[in-house]
C-alpha cells in the first residue's frame, strides 16, 4: 500500500527569519532510523576529487554499513554526485579528473591497477537521475548485462532471471504480457524501476542511486522508496537525494555535504533531530540551500 506523506513546509512570515518554534520538524512526520548493522561494505579513506586542479571532494572519508540506506544531502554543487561517482569509478571516465584516497570493498582498494573495472560496476550499480533504459526491448533491457557475464547461459535461465529481477523491483506483473514492447514505452516511474530490474539483475552487493525520484510524480516516488526498503536487505544502498523528507524516510544514516566537504555524517534520527554542526541544522531547517 502506498503511504500517504506529508511534507515539511517551514514557513518565513513576512520575509522575516524563521524563529525556532516556527520549525517544523520533519521528525513530527517521518519515523527516523539508526543503523544497527555491524558490518561495513564500502571503507572510505581520505576521499579528495579535483577537476582540472579545482577540488569538488574535500578530503571525506566514512564507512557504509552493510545491507542499509545511506543517504547523501546537501545543497547543489556540494559535492554529492561526485563522490557517489568515486564509489564505482564512474569519474575515471572524466578527463582532467584526479582522485586521491582509497575506497575499499571486500579488503581491496577499488583504485588499485589491476582492480577489473567491469567486474567492479556489475558489483556496484547504478541508478541514475534520469531513466535510461536501453533503446531494447524489456526482456532485452533485463537480460543483456546476464548473458554479457554469463549468468544465464540458455531460454529456461534467461526466462527465470528476468521474472525474478522485475518481480524484486516491483514491475513484473505491470508488464508480463509486454515484455517484447520497447522499454522507453513505459512511463517515467516503470522506467525508472527497469533500471533498478537491470541493475540487480547481475546481482550486486551495493546500488548506487542519484537523485532517482526527482523526475517522478509522489506516487512513483512512493512506489521507488518502498521499493528501496525492501530491496536493502540484500543489498546495500547509497542514495543521493535533494529531498529531506526522502532521506529522513528510507535511510539509515546521512550524510551532510557542503562546498565538496563532509560537514556530518551520523544516524539519520540523530541528524535530523539532534545534528552536532550548526551547518547541518541550518540546511535541514531550510535557512540556506
Amino acid at each position: 500500500m502506498l503511504q500517504l506523506y506529508i511534507l515539511e513546509i517551514n514557513l518565513r512570515r513576512n520575509g522575516k527569519q524563521m524563529a525556532e518554534e516556527q520549525i517544523i520538524p520533519i521528525s513530527k512526520f517521518n519515523k527516523l532510523k539508526k543503523s544497527t548493522s555491524k558490518k561495513v561494505t564500502i571503507s572510505v579513506q581520505n576521499i579528495t576529487v579535483s577537476y582540472d586542479g579545482k577540488i569538488a571532494v574535500d578530503n571525506v572519508s566514512m564507512n557504509i554499513n552493510q545491507n542499509e540506506v545511506t543517504a547523501l544531502i546537501g545543497p547543489s554543487g556540494c559535492g554529492k554526485s561526485t563522490f557517489i561517482r568515486c564509489l564505482n569509478r564512474m569519474n575515471d571516465v572524466i578527463e582532467n579528473c584526479t582522485i586521491e584516497g582509497k575506497i575499499i570493498l571486500d579488503g581491496t582498494n577499488i583504485y588499485n591497477p589491476e582492480v577489473d573495472i567491469v567486474k567492479l560496476r556489475t558489483n556496484i550499480g547504478m541508478v541514475f537521475q534520469k531513466p535510461n533504459p536501453f533503446p531494447k526491448s524489456i526482456y532485452d533491457n533485463i537480460i543483456y548485462a546476464p548473458k554479457l557475464h554469463g549468468l544465464a547461459n540458455n531460454k529456461s535461465e534467461s526466462d527465470d532471471l528476468v521474472e525474478k529481477s522485475l518481480t524484486e523491483a516491483g514491475l513484473f506483473n505491470e508488464v508480463k504480457d509486454r515484455l517484447n514492447d520497447s522499454g522507453t514505452s513505459l512511463s517515467g516511474g516503470q522506467q525508472q524501476r527497469l533500471c533498478i530490474a537491470r541493475a540487480i539483475a547481475v546481482n550486486p552487493s551495493v546500488i548506487l542511486m542519484d537523485e532517482p525520484c526527482s523526475a517522478l510524480d509522489p506516487v512513483a516516488t512512493a512506489v521507488i522508496e518502498e521499493l528501496i526498503d525492501t530491496l536493502k536487505k540484500k543489498i546495500t544502498i547509497i542514495i543521493v537525494t535533494h529531498n529531506m523528507q526522502q532521506a529522513a524516510r528510507v535511510s539509515e544514516k546521512t550524510a551532510f555535504f557542503h562546498l565538496g566537504k563532509l560537514i556530518e555524517f551520523s544516524d539519520t534520527s540523530t541528524i535530523f533531530t539532534n545534528p552536532k554542526e550548526k551547518r547541518t541544522l541550518g540546511y535541514i531547517t531550510g535557512r540556506f540551500g
